[in-house]
């Protein structure tokens, strides 16, 4: 692709511009970058960058300008029948010089009130949009408490035959079940069983009963057994 650029370009340079004399410059200038002659961004000097072939929009804009060149000059000569050639030529350009101004003029203000249509638009639903309530997500209320419901009793415990309700215990009393509870985690899982787990966290702390239920998971391991004494 660049290659057919700069062939196109050195041939167009050397045709109508003589040599080069900044060869840096004029490939950063004009060797190198696309030229559109249309609105296609495959268009280069009216040639197609994928194929290589001629751009079609831009033939159909060359008609297109051969047609409005035709119908100015013999709007020109028409108006100037016995005028000399050169002075109906310079007319004529003069003539397709201001209709293309014009159109120019005319596309113009056609975008600009485009636009203008574009950002009333924007503005109006910018302003609808700020019109209306906030949306306010539902509030969801609890559901009432029954009112004869009791509060569960605290669960009971049994220490030597008597039932004891933990609240009633005293520290020593909490002590000597976590030190029970430490060297036999059997008295952790019968507490549970009997009484759930939560009067048994409440009874031996939460890290006691995690450290019972995590070694129940690997098996529980009798550490003052050795094999060394019956040697």
């Amino acid at each position: 692709m660049f290659a057919d650029r700069l062939a196109r370009r050195l041939s167009d340079q050397m045709r109508t511009g003589g040599p080069i004399k900044d060869p840096v410059g004029w490939l950063i200038g004009r060797g190198l970058p696309q030229r559109q002659e249309c609105g296609d961004a495959r268009c280069d000097d009216r040639v197609l960058l994928d194929s290589g072939q001629d751009c079609p929009r831009c033939e159909d804009r060359q008609v297109d300008r051969r047609a409005q060149r035709h119908a100015v000059a013999a709007a020109v000569d028409a108006a100037m029948p016995g005028a000399p050639e050169a002075e109906r030529r310079t007319a004529t350009e003069q003539q397709l010089h201001e209709t293309v101004t014009a159109r120019a003029w005319a596309k113009a203000r056609e975008w600009e009130q485009v636009r203008a249509r574009q950002a009333a638009a924007a503005q109006a639903r910018a302003e609808a949009a700020a019109a209306q309530p906030p949306t306010v997500a539902p509030v969801v209320l609890p559901a009432p408490r029954p009112a004869d419901a009791v509060p569960a009793a605290e669960p009971a415990d049994v220490d030597g035959g008597r039932e004891l309700v933990l609240g009633d215990l005293t520290r020593e009393q909490v002590r000597d079940w976590r030190v029970r509870a430490m060297k036999d985690h059997q008295v952790v899982f019968d507490h549970i069983d009997q009484y759930g787990e939560t009067s048994a966290r409440r009874r031996f702390s939460n890290q006691l009963v995690d450290q019972a239920q995590r070694l129940s998971g690997l098996g529980q391991l009798n550490l003052g057994y050795s094999t060394w004494g019956r040697a």
